[in-house]
């Protein structure tokens, strides 16, 4: 079993920035692919990042390409997400997940075993 828990979240305005984090306890993520997701009210979840369980290779949406970072520290066991030039359209719920894969990154949420249970941003006008 694997309790991913995320933090950092909060309400920030727009053109702030926040720092999640996600902190994974039980068995190690060090060789699993993780990613983060979202879901805004009424809304599907979202693949927003993505990262190799070696911090080769991420992935982020289109939708947060050049303002959100995914990072990881493997010895932490804790997974980041950065993000910048923040948006009232990045209001929702985010989570992260880990991956089934260690070199494949999916953006769906199929790809994912465990997840976490959310950490709300809100980003006023």
């Amino acid at each position: 079993q694997v309790q991913l828990v995320e933090s950092g979240g909060g309400l920030v305005q727009a053109g702030g920035s926040l720092r999640l984090s996600c902190v994974a306890s039980g068995r190690t993520i060090s060789r699993s692919a993780m990613g983060w997701f979202r879901q805004a009210p009424g809304m599907e979840r979202e693949f927003v990042a993505g990262i190799t369980w070696n911090s080769g290779r991420t992935t982020n949406a289109d939708s947060v390409k050049g303002r959100f970072t995914i990072s990881r520290d493997n010895a932490k066991n804790t997974v980041y997400l950065q993000m910048n030039s923040l948006k009232p359209e990045d209001t929702a719920v985010y989570y992260c997940a880990r991956g089934n894969y260690q070199v494949t990154i999916p953006t769906t949420s199929n790809g994912y075993d465990y997840w976490g249970q959310g950490t709300q941003v809100t980003v006023s006008s």
